[in-house]
């Protein structure tokens, strides 16, 4: 049996695993949104930046990807994805049902932000997530990066993400 992971953001385009097979899915029930405070990859303690992550929101859906992991590599790719995912305790990593784009349903190994964490900024508006994202800068990079792969990697896929095109055309303006 194939294992899973569900990916929404920077595991789109930077999965950090050799990935066995790639289908595009969708998981019920939740919204992606820079919800989360970066400060180790995409900002600092001192200067967070802004990451993706799941909101539980009964009403959405969110599109992205699941990444099929060959059974010898599954507990590698567990162990990698801990040590990356959960490096501040703001994801909670859990097993969700996602329908692949064939209409196959599995369930997926999924990060979604813990609303009760320090870190988790539900709410803000896209004006002040641009603002942060254009001048965030951590371990991984700059804040800008990361929207600006995320976005084209979901276009490129044919996943349209309305806030993510608003965010990466105000915050290049915000760069010019």
């Amino acid at each position: 049996m194939t294992m899973w992971v569900f990916g929404y953001g920077s595991l789109v385009w930077n999965p950090g695993f050799e990935v066995a097979e790639r289908v595009l899915a969708t998981l019920p029930g939740y919204a992606r949104s820079f919800c989360m405070r970066s400060i180790h990859h995409r900002g600092t303690e001192e200067n967070p930046g802004l990451v993706l992550a799941l909101d539980e929101c009964v009403k959405s859906r969110c599109d992205g990807v699941a990444l099929g992991v060959a059974d010898h590599a599954r507990e590698d790719v567990l162990a990698y994805l801990r040590e990356r995912e959960l490096i501040s305790s703001a994801y909670l990593e859990k097993m969700l049902q996602v329908t692949l784009r064939d209409g196959r349903q599995v369930e997926a190994v999924t990060y979604v932000v813990d609303a009760d964490h320090v870190q988790y900024c539900g709410g803000l508006d896209l004006e002040e997530q641009a603002r942060i994202i254009a001048r965030a800068h951590g371990g991984r990079g700059p804040n800008t990066e990361y929207l600006y792969n995320t976005a084209s990697h979901l276009a490129e896929l044919g996943i349209d993400d309305p806030d993510l095109n608003w965010l990466t055309r105000r915050v290049k303006s915000l760069e010019e």
